[in-house]
């Protein structure tokens, strides 16, 4: 592994997923960069769990998503250990030899050798308070996760989750501002047809919300919709 050119290659990718739109571009980014910069990398993807359930969140690479899908459905896997047991303290996996016996997920490596399945390794994507899944990375050859590709890879998965946080934050940010923006529009519309205060305005909005279970969001977007139909 040449260090020195992966290290560069590490500043551009910081740069690269900033730059990114969205949180589903970034984590698209992220599966891509994956498989360009590691050496021997076929195939990479995110994983999360959630209720239970594996959810392939990126996939690069024609085995990721069925790869996923059988740990999901049989309840075992590397990937599917790891994203599930965020909470602890293992944060990585390398499977050297896929083709030898995995005493810990029998029916998912049986699985894995007809997928083409040589060799794995997989990092969380976390920052300090947030986990995002498993950051897997798949090779058809046997051996091609060594210690130090290993070590690559959670190089490459740090910067990723950096990134992924802020893409988080920035999305967050955006949903709330059109939620504000959606809100005071319906507030506005309330307030114009039926003579209300803004604070009147607001408690409609709210009683229907809790009444009908729906979010405040949602009936925000009702009242918009009805008065854009009765001015079409």
């Amino acid at each position: 592994m040449e260090w020195q050119k992966f290290a560069e290659e590490m500043a551009v990718l910081a740069r690269t997923l900033l730059k990114q739109d969205s949180v589903q571009q970034t984590l698209d980014e992220i599966a891509a960069s994956a498989v360009r910069l590691v050496d021997g990398c076929d195939a990479a993807g995110i994983l999360a769990v959630r209720k239970g359930r594996a959810v392939t969140l990126s996939s690069c690479g024609d085995m990721v998503q069925e790869s996923d899908r059988l740990q999901g459905e049989l309840g075992e896997g590397p990937c599917f250990d790891l994203a599930r047991r965020a909470e602890e303290d293992e944060r990585v996996f390398r499977i050297v030899d896929m083709t030898r016996p995995q005493p810990d997920w029998p029916r998912y490596a049986s699985a894995a050798r007809e997928l083409g399945i040589g060799s794995m390794t997989g990092v969380l994507l976390y920052t300090h308070d947030e986990d995002f899944g498993a950051l897997n990375l798949y090779a058809r050859r046997p051996g091609t996760f060594t210690e130090d590709i290993a070590t690559a890879g959670w190089l490459l998965a740090s910067h990723a989750a950096v990134a992924l946080s802020d893409a988080r934050t920035i999305d967050q940010l955006e949903h709330a501002l059109q939620t504000r923006h959606a809100i005071g529009e319906a507030m506005g519309i309330l307030m114009e047809r039926h003579g209300m205060s803004d604070e009147d305005a607001f408690n409609v909005l709210r009683n229907i919300s809790q009444h009908h279970n729906v979010k405040l969001r949602d009936v925000a977007q009702r009242i918009r919709d009805k008065r854009a139909d009765k001015q079409s």
